[in-house]
């Protein structure tokens, strides 16, 4: 463990931190650092995995799929 020593009001670091302080210090610095990206990551990987649900049940899956004979109007027609 690093030890400190008191100096004009100010800690100084002796000797270098433990490898597991020093790991989990990089892990926060890069998770405050690529926070947006990490965000907008997640918002669309929920995104994917709700409409593939939602996609993947028959009942649902008929609001994508023209039904044949249907009818009313065409928004996709040309």
């Amino acid at each position: 463990m690093a030890r400190t020593r008191e100096r004009d009001g100010r800690r100084a670091w002796i000797g270098k931190e433990s490898l597991l302080t020093r790991s989990v210090n990089a892990v926060f610095e890069f998770v405050r650092l690529a926070e947006f990206e990490i965000l907008f990551f997640l918002f669309f990987f929920v995104a994917f995995l709700v409409f593939k649900d939602l996609t993947s049940r028959p009942e649902y899956n008929q609001i994508l799929v023209k039904k044949p004979g249907a009818t009313g109007l065409d928004w996709w027609a040309s």
